[in-house]
């Protein structure tokens, strides 16, 4: 029964020890999708200025 009790003992500062180790750091993520979209906008404004504002939409041919 004694090595149970250690065994029990470990794993919970196993279990300790590995949550304290990594954190999960959202910046990085944020950053990402702020540039994605950033992207998505000048696409837009190219596209919408540029492409169509200066010419006639056509439907067909």
């Amino acid at each position: 029964m004694t090595n149970g009790a250690a065994s029990q003992t470990s794993t919970e500062s196993a279990l300790t020890e590995d949550s304290d180790g990594e954190e999960f750091d959202p910046k990085g993520t944020l950053a990402l999708i702020l540039t994605y979209f950033g992207i998505l906008v000048v696409m837009w404004f190219f596209m919408y200025f540029v492409e169509f504002l200066g010419n006639e939409l056509v439907v067909i041919g």
